[in-house]
């Protein structure tokens, strides 16, 4: 609550008060049935497609951001394999410098890739999503200011049914009646505009988010198999001038080379007994464990209630309270070692399924 004397003066701090309590006495009158209450089936209507949509709509931002984790733990796999190669390559072993460049240009289409769909699929979505606090602020303040028009009219009638009727007090309750009123329309007017062209505008949303995303997946694919065709080419010469070497070193020999004799190492080895492999989750478990999986990708939370994951976290997978709060493709669990250590459940999240294997 403000402090009186920081912008809320004592009066304006008791009308809040007062509004506050009227709105309170008339809610309760109107579910004991000792009040009839404004109602509006169609605007009710609207109300609940605002809801639907504004829950689409965050599942949709939430999942784009997931999808976008993906593609960076997808760039970063390529890069670190392209590196990898790229160092193992031989100066003198066919195709280096075009190597050399299919690294880069692999590094640049994976950045392009990510880029345009932040600036094209995500940006345009966060935009839209923009407008939903403000719409529910102002329904909220519409149902408010619907029970003060209710509140109004009760006591204006009340006053009018009185045996003694005081007239100024009729007077001044019909003037307040009539405030009221006007504020409530206002209100209702501009939303009932509003609700069912935003209602409409989430096709528009939808089409130009995945228009835009199936359009940069099927460039980049395009471009990537270009440079994977190339890269088959190269390892494909490369072994062809490996084996032509083998032919002219064969044919360069003369006489019959000593063969070495074989060892039996690796069949004692395989001989041996093997150590028998123990599973850490045994014993003690969390209520409701399910089975355990392994990260292979990297996932950075993005909200409070998910699961950070780091490749090769061990995660303990529980069974939702209520399964439908669970979203396609997204588990419930708690990292292992904080089960081990602590054997609670206080810090469990949800992450993407597809970032992790079943062990």
């Amino acid at each position: 609550m403000a402090e009186i004397g920081k912008g809320v003066t004592a009066g304006k701090l008791a009308i809040s008060v007062q509004k506050r309590l009227t709105r309170a006495q008339e809610k309760v009158m109107q579910k004991l049935g000792k009040a009839d209450e404004t109602r509006d089936v169609a605007f009710e209507e609207m109300v609940a497609n605002f809801n639907k949509q504004m829950t689409e709509g965050g599942k949709l931002q939430k999942d784009l951001k997931a999808y976008l984790v993906a593609v960076k733990t997808m760039h970063d796999a390529s890069r670190r394999l392209q590196d990898c190669l790229a160092e193992m390559y031989e100066p003198d072993w066919f195709g280096k410098e075009e190597m050399d460049a299919l690294t880069e240009d692999t590094d640049t289409l994976w950045l392009d890739y990510h880029q345009n769909i932040t600036d094209k699929s995500l940006t345009t979505l966060d935009s839209y999503l923009t407008q939903f606090p403000d719409i529910k602020a102002r329904i909220a303040k519409r149902d408010r200011k619907m029970v003060d028009f209710d509140s109004a009219r009760h006591h204006f009638s009340s006053l009018q049914k009185g045996k003694k009727k005081d007239e100024a007090k009729i007077a001044k309750a019909e003037e307040e009646l009539g405030r009221a009123q006007k504020i409530f329309e206002e209100l209702n007017v501009e939303l009932q505009d509003e609700l069912p062209s935003l209602w409409d505008n989430r096709v528009g949303v939808y089409v130009n988010t995945f228009q835009g995303l199936a359009g940069h997946q099927e460039k980049f694919h395009g471009e990537m198999n270009k440079l994977s065709q190339n890269l088959n080419d190269i390892m494909t010469k490369l072994e062809e001038q490996r084996e032509q070497k083998k032919g002219a070193t064969a044919a360069a020999k003369t006489g019959e080379g000593a063969k070495s004799e074989e060892t039996n190492h690796s069949e004692s080895a395989s001989s041996a007994p093997k150590s028998e492999v123990t599973n850490g989750s045994d014993g003690d478990l969390p209520p409701g464990f399910i089975y355990k999986v392994k990260a292979v990708h990297e996932y950075a939370a993005t909200d409070g209630d998910e699961l950070e994951l780091k490749i090769g976290d061990d995660v303990l997978v529980l069974a939702f309270d209520n399964p439908d709060e669970q979203d396609d493709g997204w588990l419930l669990g708690v990292q292992e070692s904080h089960w081990v250590q602590n054997k609670d459940i206080s810090a469990k999240g949800v992450f993407p399924e597809n970032f992790t294997q079943k062990v």
